[in-house]
């Protein structure tokens, strides 16, 4: 069997944290994006409505 990167990736301790750890911080940029994204769209319309 070999010890490519891929495996040991997917099989290792140190490999599963992570990705784990890209997992959050992906799913954390997501949500902040969308988070930023529905605030900005908020205020240009209640700055639209105040004109």
């Amino acid at each position: 069997m070999e010890n490519t990167p891929l495996s040991t990736l997917l099989t290792s301790e140190i490999g599963l944290l992570s990705l784990f750890t890209i997992g959050f911080i992906l799913c954390m940029a997501v949500y902040i994006f969308m988070f930023v994204r529905r605030h900005v769209k908020a205020d240009t319309e209640a700055n639209q409505q105040k004109n």
